[in-house]
């Protein structure tokens, strides 16, 4: 049965389906460690959206934030609204290219 739009895609093989971008949809294979899985769960649960589409965002957050780190940005947080700002270390292996700026 082939997928659809908003259904989770494995194997290797392009589908014949369309991305809303308007390319094409691209399968793969992901194996996912617990911790992860355990946060796809979660994420689709507080946002309503597909296991799809929540790594489709996933991956498309995940590329900002390293091209931030990249260009010498930092991540921050605030995990309140009356909490302070906490630097993220997403990427690690990047620090030791990027510039810090305070």
């Amino acid at each position: 049965m082939p997928a659809t739009e908003g259904e989770a895609m494995a194997g290797g093989a392009k589908s014949d389906g369309r991305a809303r971008s308007g390319g094409r949809f691209e399968r793969v294979t992901v194996n996912l460690a617990p911790r992860s899985s355990a946060a796809l769960e979660h994420a689709a649960m507080i946002t309503g959206d597909t296991k799809t589409d929540t790594i489709n965002r996933a991956l498309q957050i995940y590329a900002m934030l390293a091209d931030v780190v990249d260009n010498g940005g930092a991540v921050l947080v605030r995990y309140t609204p009356d909490g302070e700002l906490e630097r993220q270390r997403l990427f690690p292996e990047r620090f030791d290219r990027v510039t810090t700026r305070g």
